[in-house]
């Protein structure tokens, strides 16, 4: 793994000739991804991830922390928050940042013993879960991590808009047996080419068809365009 994203986060971060980032899914073209949009502040952000950060209560743990913003928010107002990633590089920006209790952890790899009462996977969060087959182990760590009452606040993208329409109105998705939503993500930074992984952008009924055979709440809280934020809990 060449951690392409947590070195442009750390380039940034320390000044190191840092460059935008470029990414490409396997059924769309390379895109632009301006590097300090990951260094955004609360009225920068998304208002899903806005009402994410107001429903956050407790001990929290932020996810795929990525440059830490969404953690460095939540400590700034006293919140006890633990920010994880695996990238290193990501990581160090944000100790760099001030972010007190962060680190290179695996989110399947948790003790736990160690309960939160609010876990957050923000950024299109689904996608941590790379496919449909993978998501029943997260949710089954999910349900070990939380306390009684505790919370998963989760935003996620339904794609669907992205396939062309056939002549009767319907969707024409190509036929490759797995679910739309499975895509190949790849990242380009300074002209490498980071491996080839797995993402999932996930559309709300299948995750809370999911989540109802795990015998967890799924209620979607707030919509935008094709996005949404979802509340899961015990």
């Amino acid at each position: 793994m060449k951690d392409l994203f947590g070195k442009a986060i750390l380039d940034y971060q320390t000044d190191n000739s840092p460059e935008d980032l470029y990414t490409e899914t396997s059924i769309s073209e390379l895109d632009v991804m301006p590097i300090d949009y990951l260094f955004r502040d609360y009225d920068e952000m998304p208002n899903l991830e806005q009402k994410a950060l107001d429903l956050t209560k407790g001990k929290t743990l932020d996810v795929g922390c990525g440059a830490g913003s969404h953690a460095l928010y939540l400590q700034e107002k006293g919140v006890d928050v633990k920010a994880i990633d695996i990238s290193a590089n990501a990581v160090e920006a944000c100790k760099l940042r001030g972010i007190k209790n962060v680190s290179v952890q695996n989110f399947l790899d948790l003790d736990e013993n160690e309960k939160f009462d609010t876990i957050l996977f923000l950024m299109n969060g689904t996608g941590i879960f790379q496919n449909l087959v993978l998501i029943n182990v997260f949710i089954d760590k999910i349900k070990k991590l939380l306390v009684p009452n505790g919370q998963v606040l989760i935003d996620g993208t339904d794609i669907i808009y992205m396939f062309d329409e056939d002549e009767d109105g319907g969707k024409w998705i190509p036929s490759t047996g797995s679910y739309y939503g499975e895509l190949d993500f790849t990242v380009h930074y300074k002209g490498e080419i980071e491996d080839t992984i797995n993402w999932l952008y996930l559309d709300f009924e299948t995750l809370k068809n999911v989540c109802d055979y795990h015998q967890l709440t799924c209620k979607k809280i707030k919509t935008d365009g094709d996005s949404y934020l979802a509340k899961i809990s015990l």
